[in-house]
C-alpha cells in the first residue's frame, strides 16, 4: 500500500501527486492575483512572501517526489502506444516546467542580493545579480512558464478524464485509490 507496484500507485505517490496539483493550482491563482496588488494593499508584501515560501516548499516536495518516483516501479500505462509515449513526455515536461518556475522565481527574488525568507523559518541565500535586467527577464519567463505549466497540467487532467469516461480504463482510478492494488510477492 505504501509503495508502487506494476498494477498501481502506493499511497505516498498518490499523496505527492495530489498535493503537488493543489499547490500548483493555488500558486498559479495567487500569482495571477498578486501581480495586480498595489502598494496600499495589505497583501502587497504578504502575498509575495507566502508565494515564495510555498514555492520553495514545492520545489523541495518535487525533489523528494522525483527521488521517490525514480526508486519505485511504474505502474503499467494503459492506452495506445502514442498515448503512453505522450504521457511520458508530458510528465518530463511537467517536472521541467516546475524546475524552470523555481529558477526563474529565485532569480526574480534574489536579484537585489537579498535571500528568500521561507515562512521566517530560514532564508535561502542570494546569488545576486547574474545578468542585466535579471528580475524583468526572469519575471517574464516565470509568467509564461506558469501559463504553459497550467495548460499542460490541464491537458494532463483532461487525458485522465478521457481515459476514465471514454476508454473506460483505470488510469484515473489508480491515482485516486489504492483499493485495486495487490502487493506482489
Amino acid at each position: 500500500m505504501f509503495k508502487n507496484n506494476t498494477q498501481g500507485y502506493g499511497w505516498l505517490s498518490i499523496v505527492f501527486h495530489w498535493t503537488s496539483a493543489v499547490i500548483i493550482i493555488g500558486m498559479f491563482t495567487v500569482g495571477w492575483w498578486m501581480v495586480d496588488l498595489d502598494y496600499y494593499s495589505p497583501w502587497y508584501t504578504d502575498a509575495p512572501h507566502y508565494h515564495k515560501s510555498v514555492g520553495l516548499l514545492l520545489i523541495a516536495l518535487t525533489l523528494v517526489r522525483l527521488l521517490w518516483k525514480l526508486s519505485q516501479p511504474s505502474p503499467q500505462a494503459q492506452g495506445k502506444k502514442w498515448e503512453k509515449k505522450s504521457a511520458k513526455i508530458t510528465h518530463v515536461f511537467l517536472y521541467l516546467l516546475i524546475f524552470s518556475l523555481f529558477v526563474s522565481g529565485y532569480l526574480i527574488s534574489t536579484a537585489d542580493d537579498r535571500g528568500i525568507d521561507v515562512f521566517n523559518w530560514f532564508s535561502l541565500g542570494s546569488l545576486g545579480r547574474l545578468f542585466a535586467d535579471q528580475e524583468d527577464f526572469s519575471g517574464m519567463v516565470h509568467e509564461y512558464v506558469a501559463y504553459v505549466l497550467i495548460a499542460l497540467a490541464s491537458v494532463h487532467g483532461l487525458a485522465a478524464l478521457k481515459h476514465h469516461f471514454i476508454d473506460n480504463d483505470n488510469t484515473l482510478v489508480r491515482m485516486l485509490t489504492i483499493k485495486q492494488q495487490k502487493e506482489q510477492k
